[in-house]
């Protein structure tokens, strides 16, 4: 997971908080890791290429409410 919130941030003590640029490098970071996963599950199974696309939504479904959150916004 590449999501950081300003918890993770606190619990290691930075005083600083996530510039525009970190958030940049997050969702860069996000977008190899979704790419890498695509990759992945055109060469495995039928089957379970069913289950890590489930896997996969649910991930990534998580991971944009984390996202909001960081940013103050509760999901609908």
């Amino acid at each position: 997971m590449t999501a950081i919130s300003a918890d993770e941030l606190s619990a290691h003590r930075f005083e600083a908080s996530a510039t525009a640029f970190d958030r940049a490098l997050l969702r860069a970071a996000s977008a190899v890791e979704a790419y890498t996963i695509a990759r992945v599950r055109r060469r495995d199974g039928a089957q379970r290429r069913r289950a890590l696309i489930a896997q996969d939504e649910a991930s990534g479904a998580r991971r944009n409410a984390e996202a909001l959150a960081y940013a103050g916004l509760l999901p609908r």
